[in-house]
């Protein structure tokens, strides 16, 4: 399974981060990033920002996606 955020939607809530904070991040422009081995996929952002998910993240992850309000998070698998 792979993730990543869309910037123009995200609303900086930071649901995601602490629903997945292995794999999600907010940064000091107030949105949230996909996180994959430590590193934040920022440069690009959006679906170049492509990250795995960590194995046992997936639930922490799709729930994240259910539960954003921005709805910017979208999974690949």
């Amino acid at each position: 399974m792979k993730v990543w955020i869309d910037q123009d939607l995200c609303t900086g809530d930071g649901l995601c981060e602490e629903i997945a904070p292995d794999v999600f991040t907010l940064l000091d422009d107030g949105l949230a990033y996909v996180v994959e081995d430590g590193n934040v996929f920022s440069d690009p952002g959006g679906p170049d920002g492509l990250a795995a998910v960590p194995a046992g993240q997936e639930e922490a992850v799709i729930e994240s996606a259910e539960e954003c309000p921005g709805e910017c998070i979208f999974i690949e698998v």
